[in-house]
C-alpha cells in the first residue's frame, strides 16, 4: 500500500479512465471530469472535480519530441503535395502552412502531454531511485 496521497486509495472510488480518452479531452486522469490544463499547456495544481494533486505529473520533454516529429512530417508532406500538384504562389504557402503548423503543434502538445500524464497516473510511474542495499 502506498503512502503517497497523490495517487492514494481515492482512485478506487472512480471508474478507470482510458489514457487516450483523458489525453484527447485533456481531463483529469482519475475522474475524467476536471480540466488538466490552466491555459494552453500549463498544468493546473489539482483537479477541480476530484481534488487529485497533479504534482506527480512530469511529462518532461517527451511531448515536445513527439510534436516535432509528427507535426513536421505531416506539414512537410502536405506542403510538398500542395506545391507539386497545385503550384500555388509562395505567399499562399506562407499564409497556409504557418498557422496550420502552429495550430497542429499546440493541439498535439496538449494531447500528447495529457496522454503521457494519464499514463503516468495509470501506471503509478515515479522518478527512478537507486537502491544502495
Amino acid at each position: 500500500m502506498s503512502d503517497d496521497k497523490t495517487l492514494g486509495d481515492d482512485a478506487a472510488m472512480f471508474a478507470p479512465v482510458e489514457p487516450l480518452k483523458a489525453g484527447l479531452s485533456a481531463c483529469c486522469p482519475r475522474c475524467g471530469q476536471g480540466r488538466l490544463f490552466d491555459g494552453v499547456v500549463k498544468l493546473k495544481p489539482a483537479c477541480s472535480n476530484c481534488g487529485l494533486d497533479y504534482s506527480f505529473a512530469d511529462s518532461g520533454d517527451g511531448p515536445a519530441i513527439f510534436v516535432i516529429l509528427i507535426a513536421d512530417c505531416v506539414m512537410l508532406g502536405l506542403a510538398l503535395w500542395t506545391e507539386f500538384n497545385l503550384h500555388p504562389p509562395i505567399w499562399l504557402h506562407i499564409l497556409l502552412w504557418g498557422p496550420l503548423t502552429i495550430g497542429l503543434s499546440i493541439w498535439l502538445l496538449r494531447t500528447i502531454k495529457a496522454t503521457l500524464i494519464a499514463l503516468q497516473f495509470r501506471n503509478n510511474a515515479r522518478q527512478g531511485t537507486i537502491d544502495h542495499g
